[in-house]
């Protein structure tokens, strides 16, 4: 066993220590707006947080107040025992931030951005170079102290922003979608890095939308149209009450061809989704969708049934499932301002307005039938067509 492969799981986390992240009933809002519904979360030292969620659900707005950049609407939020309302800059000095997009500068070589964020850090002397040169070592950059930023790959541009992330010994890391540009080599290298810094009792919190890297994580909130709507640790999130608790199966299916069987199963009474991952189908049915029943419904259809097993659901499957129970409400509804606004529709004001559109489309209908003369009364087509004869 090679070293990097000790660290494909994250490390165990203590649950004694006081939390080094945490939020209570954490709220921001823009105008109207709810950005971050009363979040509430306690992240451990080292520990590798995996924070998901579709775009525009309130990822970015809640790192950016964990990082004393946004001041909260309400409700509080402590990093490293510091109140981010309060403290801002001395947060800012204990963490790390690394960005979905390189924010470096791409004119200045890897040696001199990592100078210039030593400067900017304060550290100074000896012990500016040895942090240097440590961080150099740890990343593996040091082939490429002379070459400017613009010039790296995209793998060692974050390789190169994790350098800078970590020159002043950070004890937490802020991860935004840190592996969107790399190829799966550096984004597995990436992770190997990530969990040498979780051991050594650094906090990892990263975004990703990459459900193989969520797997990854000690512990994963999922956050959906501003509410924090599950967190907790993997095996935990896999049981939750709106996955396991909908009387369904869920199988994994080898068989081909592949895309017609696809194309057949999800046609098939009581399957509610089908999924290809790599060269099997992952079935979701209804109760009754035993495997024989599954099993019946594909013989003679010209497809060759190689197995059939029952399988538990994955991290996407979770995501998937938690996603369109939350939905539901909403789709489920009338899209008439009636249904959506029923409150509203009701006020004296709104009511009035109902009453005066409604006079005034009877009364455009009105003088549309008077303009056409195939709408008129029968009175004037009887004279009409005698005065023709």
């Amino acid at each position: 066993m090679t070293s990097t492969d000790t660290l494909l799981q994250p490390p165990v986390v203590s649950t004694s220590a006081p939390p080094v992240i945490e939020t209570r009933d954490l709220v921001r809002t823009f105008g109207n707006r709810m950005a971050v519904d009363h979040l509430n979360l306690s992240i451990g030292k080292g520990e590798i947080f995996g924070f998901l969620g579709p775009n525009g659900s309130g990822k970015s707005t809640t790192i950016k107040m964990l990082c004393g950049l946004l001041m909260p609407t309400s409700g509080t939020a402590t990093v490293c025992g510091l109140d981010v309302a309060t403290a801002p800059e001395a947060i800012r000095a204990r963490i790390g931030y690394m960005p979905q997009q390189f924010s470096l500068y791409g004119d200045l070589t890897v040696q001199e951005n990592l100078d210039f964020y030593t400067r900017l850090y304060g550290l100074t002397g000896d012990y500016a170079k040895q942090r240097k040169e440590a961080v150099i070592e740890r990343v593996g950059i040091g082939h490429f102290r002379t070459r400017l930023a613009r010039q790296l790959s995209g793998g060692w541009k974050q390789r190169l922003a994790l350098c800078c992330a970590l020159v002043h010994e950070p004890d937490i890391i802020f991860l935004d979608e840190p592996t969107a540009s790399m190829d799966p080599v550096a984004r597995r290298e990436l992770w190997d890095l990530l969990f040498s810094l979780a051991s050594d009792g650094v906090t990892l919190f990263v975004t990703t939308h990459y459900m193989d890297e969520a797997e990854r994580c000690s512990s994963v909130g999922y956050i959906y149209n501003s509410k924090l709507i599950v967190s907790g640790g993997l095996d935990e999130l896999k049981q939750v009450r709106e996955v396991v608790d909908q009387g369904q199966h869920r199988y994994e299916v080898i068989c081909s061809p592949l895309v017609a069987s696809f194309n057949w199963i999800r046609q098939l009474p009581g399957v509610e989704d089908v999924t290809i991952f790599g060269q099997s189908l992952h079935v979701v049915g209804a109760d009754y969708l035993t495997e024989d029943v599954l099993r019946d419904h594909l013989s003679g259809q010209g497809i060759t049934l190689r197995s059939i097993r029952s399988i538990e659901p994955s991290l996407e499957d979770v995501f998937v499932a938690l996603t369109k129970h939350y939905q539901q409400p909403v789709e489920n509804q009338d899209p008439s301002w009636a249904t959506l606004l029923p409150n509203v529709m009701h006020t004296p004001l709104v009511k009035g307005l109902s009453h005066t559109i409604h006079s005034l489309e009877e009364s455009v209908a009105t003088s549309v039938a008077n303009l056409n003369p195939l709408k008129k009364d029968p009175a004037s087509k009887s004279t009409h067509d005698g005065d023709a004869s």
